[in-house]
C-alpha cells in the first residue's frame, strides 16, 4: 500500500511518467550572503548554496542540461526532465539574467517542468511577472526555504525573514498558478517533537502543494559545524529521525505531495549524522519503520 503521496505518484498522475531532475547552478547569489539581509548565509548552508550536485549552467544552459541527462541516461532513456535551478537564491539578481536562463531551460524540448529554488522574500513584482510568463509555456515550480515556523529557530539559523513573508509568498505564487514546494528541516537545535510537528501542520495548511522533509546535516565549513563541534547540540540518530519523520507524515494532509523524505549531503563534507551517508540503509529502514508502525499520511488529521 502507498503510505504517503510521493513525488513519483504525483508525476505519473500529472505527466504520465517519471521525470528526473537535472540540478542546475545558474550563478546566482543570496541576500543572506551579500549583505542585503546577512553576510554569513544560513547557518547550515554549504559553500555551494545547497547545490552540491548541480551542473554549472550560467553560460550554457543546453550543455548543462545535456550533461545532466548523461548522468541519468541509463535510468531515463528517452524520458523527460525537470530543470531544477537549485544553488543559492534563483530569483535574486538581475531580472534580465533570470529571463535568459529560465527561458532557455523551459524551452529545451526534453524539459517538462521548470523548478526554481528561492527565498520567500525574493519574489518582487518583476519576478512574479516573469514567473507568470513562464507558466504559460510549461509548468513552473517554486521551492521556498521555510525550514521552521518558530522564530527562535529562524533567528538561530539566520533565515532572515519572518513567517508572514512566507505566507504572502505562497499566496502570490498560488494566485499566479505556480506550484509551490516548501522545505522543512527536522532536527534543528532546540526544537522539541511538538515544535517540529507544528511546522509540518503549518505547511500542510499553508496552501503549499508539496513539501521537502530534510534531515539536518552538519557539513564542513559551516557555522553549524562550529556549534556541533563545540557540543552545543547533538545530531539525530536514525531511530530518532524515523520517529520524527513519521510524526510529520501523519500530520500532513493527504493531498500534499511529499517530494523528499531526507535529502543527501555531500559525503566529502558530511560531519554528522554519518548514518545519513548510507542511502540504501536509510531507505530500507524507512520502509521497515513505516510498515511496522502503520505510518500513513494524514493519519493524525482524521
Amino acid at each position: 500500500m502507498e503510505r504517503y503521496y510521493s513525488l513519483n505518484a504525483y508525476l505519473r498522475e500529472t505527466f504520465g511518467e517519471k521525470l528526473y531532475k537535472i540540478a542546475l547552478d545558474g550563478g546566482f547569489s543570496c541576500p543572506n550572503r551579500d549583505g542585503s539581509v546577512g553576510s554569513g548565509g544560513c547557518i547550515f548552508c554549504s559553500g555551494a548554496g545547497s547545490g552540491d550536485f548541480a551542473q554549472r549552467a550560467e553560460e550554457d544552459i543546453s550543455s548543462a542540461i545535456e550533461a545532466g541527462k548523461q548522468r541519468v541516461a541509463a535510468k531515463n532513456p528517452g524520458g523527460r526532465y525537470i530543470a531544477y535551478f537549485q544553488s543559492f537564491t534563483n530569483t535574486y539578481g538581475p531580472i534580465e539574467k533570470m529571463r535568459r536562463l529560465f527561458y532557455q531551460a523551459i524551452s529545451h524540448p526534453d524539459v517538462a517542468v521548470l523548478s526554481i529554488a528561492t527565498r520567500p522574500d525574493c519574489l518582487g513584482d518583476e519576478v512574479m511577472a516573469l514567473l507568470r510568463e513562464l507558466r504559460q509555456i510549461k509548468p513552473v515550480w517554486v521551492e521556498l526555504g521555510l525550514q521552521t515556523i518558530h522564530e527562535v529557530s529562524a533567528r538561530y539559523i539566520r533565515r532572515g525573514y519572518e513567517l508572514p513573508v512566507y505566507d504572502e509568498a505562497v499566496r502570490k505564487l498560488k494566485e499566479a498558478g505556480i506550484y509551490v514546494i516548501t522545505h522543512m528541516i527536522i532536527g534543528l537545535p532546540g526544537e522539541t517533537p511538538e515544535m517540529i510537528y507544528d511546522t509540518a501542520r503549518y505547511i500542510g495548511a499553508s496552501g503549499s502543494d508539496g513539501i521537502k522533509l530534510q534531515l539536518l546535516h552538519v557539513l564542513e565549513n559551516t557555522d553549524l559545524a562550529k556549534d556541533y563541534r563545540a557540543g552545543k547540540f547533538q545530531a539525530l540518530s536514525l531511530e530518532e529521525y524515523l520517529r520524527l519523520l513519521s510524526g510529520c507524515i501523519e500530520r500532513l494532509p493527504e493531498n500534499i505531495c511529499i517530494h523528499r523524505l531526507t535529502g543527501d549531503g555531500a559525503k566529502r563534507e558530511l560531519i554528522a549524522p554519518l548514518w545519513s551517508g548510507d542511502k540504501k540503509r536509510v531507505l530500507n529502514s524507512m520502509k521497515k519503520y513505516f510498515d511496522e508502525n502503520d505510518v500513513i499520511q494524514g493519519k493524525a488529521c482524521r
